[in-house]
């Protein structure tokens, strides 16, 4: 659950209201950790992500840490649906709303991390795949999410690591096949007695919170 979130959860109603907040959900305090969304105005140019580290980070150079850069077709094919999935987990927490704008988007910390997943999972993928990604990422839970992000990043999480390891490992497991056809394939399974367990995009039990 995204800081300001999880704030949000454990205060009054009032307050939750009144939660002041920057971007999609990054508390407004001093020097929080945070991404931002870097969208150029040209139509061409390539969209940025970054982590900020904040306070969190050891010192000014390790402070900021680029995480993917996406061509703006790529970006374009996946905007909206992940601007309307965060601004439904802010608002259920009483935080406000943002929309993508030309310029610098700050993003809450795990809501970024998020993001980063499905970024790099299409940074290199074929265009036509791109709506199947979105869609399995969609189907993960953020605490998938975040899991994803922590593998990926421990060993190919920088700007340069584009279609390394676990990076190429996202691309595959998010592009390949829907996890609607393998819902699916499992429920007809089921049905004749042979294997009704969940997908395997599934990687936590229904126990996690």
């Amino acid at each position: 659950m995204p800081q300001a979130l999880r704030r949000a959860t454990q205060a009054p109603a009032g307050r939750a209201q009144t939660q002041h907040t920057l971007g999609f959900g990054v508390p407004a305090t001093s020097d929080p950790h945070h991404f931002k969304v870097v969208i150029p105005r040209s139509s061409t140019g390539k969209v940025q992500i970054s982590e900020y580290l904040g306070l969190q980070s050891a010192s000014s150079d390790t402070a900021v840490i680029d995480r993917v850069l996406l061509d703006r077709p790529r970006w374009t094919a996946i905007r909206a649906e992940v601007q309307r999935a965060f601004n439904a987990r802010l608002i259920a927490h009483g935080l406000k709303p943002s929309a993508w704008k030309v310029g610098e988007n700050p993003v809450d910390r795990l809501l970024g991390k998020e993001l980063c997943v499905l970024a790099w999972a299409i940074e290199q993928m074929e265009t036509a795949k791109i709506p199947v990604a979105v869609r399995n990422w969609l189907a993960l839970r953020p605490e998938e999410r975040w899991w994803l992000f922590g593998m990926t990043a421990m060993a190919t999480g920088g700007i340069m690591d584009a279609g390394k390891g676990w990076r190429a490992a996202l691309a595959h497991a998010l592009g390949d096949v829907a996890q609607s056809e393998l819902l699916g394939t499992r429920a007809r399974r089921g049905r004749n007695g042979r294997d009704d367990t969940r997908p395997t995009l599934d990687l936590f039990g229904d126990d996690v919170e």
